[in-house]
Protein backbone atom coordinates (compact mmCIF):
# COMPACT_ATOMS: atom_id res chain seq x y z
CA UNK A 1 0.00 0.00 0.00
CA UNK A 2 1.35 3.70 -0.60
CA UNK A 3 -0.08 6.48 0.93
CA UNK A 4 -0.48 10.51 0.03
CA UNK A 5 -1.42 13.60 1.22
CA UNK A 6 -5.07 12.84 0.12
CA UNK A 7 -4.70 8.94 -1.82
CA UNK A 8 -4.18 5.26 -0.65
CA UNK A 9 -2.60 3.37 -3.39
CA UNK A 10 -3.90 -0.13 -2.26
CA UNK A 11 -4.78 -3.76 -3.17
CA UNK A 12 -8.16 -4.30 -4.89
CA UNK A 13 -11.36 -5.46 -3.35
CA UNK A 14 -14.36 -7.54 -4.15
CA UNK A 15 -16.65 -4.15 -3.32
CA UNK A 16 -14.42 -2.15 -5.87
CA UNK A 17 -15.97 -3.80 -9.01
CA UNK A 18 -19.31 -0.79 -9.25
CA UNK A 19 -17.16 2.02 -9.05
CA UNK A 20 -14.33 0.38 -11.45
CA UNK A 21 -16.85 -1.22 -13.64
CA UNK A 22 -18.84 2.53 -14.09
CA UNK A 23 -15.32 4.33 -14.55
CA UNK A 24 -14.50 1.33 -17.64
CA UNK A 25 -17.62 1.63 -19.04
CA UNK A 26 -17.43 5.69 -19.39
CA UNK A 27 -16.34 6.57 -23.10
CA UNK A 28 -14.65 9.99 -21.43
CA UNK A 29 -12.55 7.89 -19.24
CA UNK A 30 -12.22 5.03 -22.44
CA UNK A 31 -11.56 8.03 -24.87
CA UNK A 32 -7.82 7.04 -25.89
CA UNK A 33 -8.40 3.39 -25.37
CA UNK A 34 -10.27 1.48 -28.25
CA UNK A 35 -13.65 0.29 -26.57
CA UNK A 36 -15.07 1.22 -23.36
CA UNK A 37 -14.95 -2.21 -21.15
CA UNK A 38 -18.15 -4.56 -19.99
CA UNK A 39 -18.34 -5.11 -16.22
CA UNK A 40 -17.01 -8.77 -17.10
CA UNK A 41 -13.88 -7.38 -18.87
CA UNK A 42 -13.57 -4.78 -15.64
CA UNK A 43 -13.98 -7.63 -12.69
CA UNK A 44 -11.23 -9.42 -14.98
CA UNK A 45 -8.94 -7.10 -14.84
CA UNK A 46 -9.31 -6.08 -11.17
CA UNK A 47 -8.60 -10.00 -10.28
CA UNK A 48 -5.88 -10.13 -12.76
CA UNK A 49 -4.11 -6.42 -11.05
CA UNK A 50 -4.72 -8.07 -7.30
CA UNK A 51 -3.19 -11.57 -8.32
CA UNK A 52 -0.11 -9.33 -9.91
CA UNK A 53 -0.01 -7.50 -6.53
CA UNK A 54 -0.22 -10.54 -4.57
CA UNK A 55 2.25 -12.43 -6.37
CA UNK A 56 4.54 -9.69 -7.47
CA UNK A 57 3.80 -7.00 -4.49
CA UNK A 58 3.80 -4.37 -6.84
CA UNK A 59 1.84 -3.36 -10.09
CA UNK A 60 -1.73 -1.37 -10.58
CA UNK A 61 -2.84 -0.37 -7.36
CA UNK A 62 -6.56 0.71 -6.94
CA UNK A 63 -6.76 4.30 -5.68
CA UNK A 64 -8.83 5.51 -2.96
CA UNK A 65 -9.60 8.95 -1.91
CA UNK A 66 -8.43 9.49 1.67
CA UNK A 67 -11.01 11.45 2.96
CA UNK A 68 -14.30 9.50 1.49
CA UNK A 69 -12.87 6.07 1.29
CA UNK A 70 -13.93 6.17 -2.63
CA UNK A 71 -12.28 3.97 -5.65
CA UNK A 72 -11.31 6.61 -8.11
CA UNK A 73 -9.32 4.39 -10.19
CA UNK A 74 -6.25 2.65 -10.55
CA UNK A 75 -2.61 3.26 -10.86
CA UNK A 76 0.58 1.75 -10.72
CA UNK A 77 3.41 0.22 -12.35
CA UNK A 78 4.37 -2.86 -14.68
CA UNK A 79 6.40 -3.99 -16.93
CA UNK A 80 6.24 -3.04 -20.75
CA UNK A 81 3.74 -5.90 -22.82
CA UNK A 82 6.09 -7.65 -24.99
CA UNK A 83 6.61 -6.27 -29.05
CA UNK A 84 6.86 -2.73 -28.05
CA UNK A 85 9.52 -0.82 -29.68
CA UNK A 86 11.44 -0.60 -26.26
CA UNK A 87 11.25 -2.39 -22.50
CA UNK A 88 11.28 -1.61 -19.30
CA UNK A 89 8.77 -0.62 -16.35
CA UNK A 90 6.07 1.87 -17.21
CA UNK A 91 3.70 3.65 -14.99
CA UNK A 92 0.12 4.36 -15.56
CA UNK A 93 -3.14 5.48 -14.13
CA UNK A 94 -6.54 6.23 -15.06
CA UNK A 95 -9.12 8.12 -13.11
CA UNK A 96 -12.99 8.34 -13.10
CA UNK A 97 -14.05 11.48 -14.64
CA UNK A 98 -14.95 13.12 -10.92
CA UNK A 99 -11.64 12.67 -9.82
CA UNK A 100 -10.29 14.57 -12.95
CA UNK A 101 -9.28 18.11 -12.44
CA UNK A 102 -8.02 17.90 -8.73
CA UNK A 103 -4.49 17.04 -9.00
CA UNK A 104 -5.00 13.31 -8.04
CA UNK A 105 -2.83 11.49 -11.28
CA UNK A 106 0.06 13.60 -10.43
CA UNK A 107 -0.08 12.91 -6.88
CA UNK A 108 -0.50 8.90 -7.54
CA UNK A 109 2.15 9.73 -9.92
CA UNK A 110 4.35 10.91 -7.80
CA UNK A 111 3.89 7.89 -5.33
CA UNK A 112 4.25 5.47 -7.83
CA UNK A 113 7.04 6.99 -9.42
CA UNK A 114 8.85 6.98 -5.48
CA UNK A 115 8.11 3.76 -5.17
CA UNK A 116 9.55 2.61 -8.34
CA UNK A 117 13.02 4.28 -8.21
CA UNK A 118 13.17 4.04 -4.34
CA UNK A 119 11.37 0.30 -3.37
CA UNK A 120 12.38 -1.50 -6.93
CA UNK A 121 15.50 0.64 -7.23
CA UNK A 122 14.56 1.48 -10.96
CA UNK A 123 16.99 3.06 -13.32
CA UNK A 124 14.14 4.61 -15.35
CA UNK A 125 10.24 4.78 -15.31
CA UNK A 126 8.43 4.76 -18.75
CA UNK A 127 5.08 6.14 -19.36
CA UNK A 128 3.34 5.77 -22.67
CA UNK A 129 -0.11 7.17 -24.28
CA UNK A 130 -2.18 7.92 -27.16
CA UNK A 131 -0.26 11.26 -29.10
CA UNK A 132 -4.19 12.89 -28.81
CA UNK A 133 -4.13 12.48 -24.93
CA UNK A 134 -2.83 15.38 -23.98
CA UNK A 135 -4.22 15.35 -20.40
CA UNK A 136 -2.39 12.40 -19.19
CA UNK A 137 0.66 13.99 -21.53
CA UNK A 138 0.64 16.97 -19.09
CA UNK A 139 0.51 14.85 -16.09
CA UNK A 140 3.61 13.18 -16.88
CA UNK A 141 5.56 16.33 -18.03
CA UNK A 142 4.15 17.53 -14.36
CA UNK A 143 6.50 14.50 -12.93
CA UNK A 144 9.23 15.71 -14.40
CA UNK A 145 9.05 12.85 -17.11
CA UNK A 146 10.79 14.03 -20.98
CA UNK A 147 9.18 13.16 -24.32
CA UNK A 148 11.72 12.87 -27.29
CA UNK A 149 9.25 13.02 -30.73
CA UNK A 150 11.73 10.22 -32.31
CA UNK A 151 10.46 8.04 -29.94
CA UNK A 152 6.56 7.81 -30.66
CA UNK A 153 5.34 4.83 -32.22
CA UNK A 154 2.28 3.35 -33.71
CA UNK A 155 1.29 0.69 -31.00
CA UNK A 156 0.75 -2.73 -32.65
CA UNK A 157 -1.52 -3.88 -29.73
CA UNK A 158 -4.13 -0.88 -30.82
CA UNK A 159 -6.02 -1.31 -33.69
CA UNK A 160 -5.17 0.88 -36.85
CA UNK A 161 -6.84 4.43 -36.76
CA UNK A 162 -6.58 7.45 -34.92
CA UNK A 163 -5.36 5.88 -31.58
CA UNK A 164 -2.84 3.34 -32.75
CA UNK A 165 -0.13 6.38 -32.78
CA UNK A 166 1.70 6.73 -28.94
CA UNK A 167 4.15 9.09 -27.23
CA UNK A 168 6.55 7.61 -24.99
CA UNK A 169 8.07 9.66 -21.99
CA UNK A 170 10.66 8.63 -19.77
CA UNK A 171 12.40 9.65 -16.37
CA UNK A 172 15.45 8.79 -14.97
CA UNK A 173 16.43 7.96 -11.65
CA UNK A 174 17.66 11.06 -9.66
CA UNK A 175 19.54 8.60 -7.16
CA UNK A 176 22.30 6.47 -7.12
CA UNK A 177 23.19 4.29 -9.64
CA UNK A 178 19.97 1.89 -9.73
CA UNK A 179 19.53 -1.52 -11.59
CA UNK A 180 17.73 -1.08 -15.41
CA UNK A 181 14.75 -3.24 -15.46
Amino acid sequence: MLTTERLILRQWRDDDLDAWAALNADPEVREFFPAVLTREQSAASLTFFRDELATRGWGWWAVEEGATGRLIGMAGLDPVDEGLPFHGVEAGWRLAREAWGKGYATEAGRAVLGYGFESLRLSEILAVTAAGNVRSQAVMRRLGMTHDPAEDFDDPTVPVGPLRRSVLYRKLSEGPAKIKA
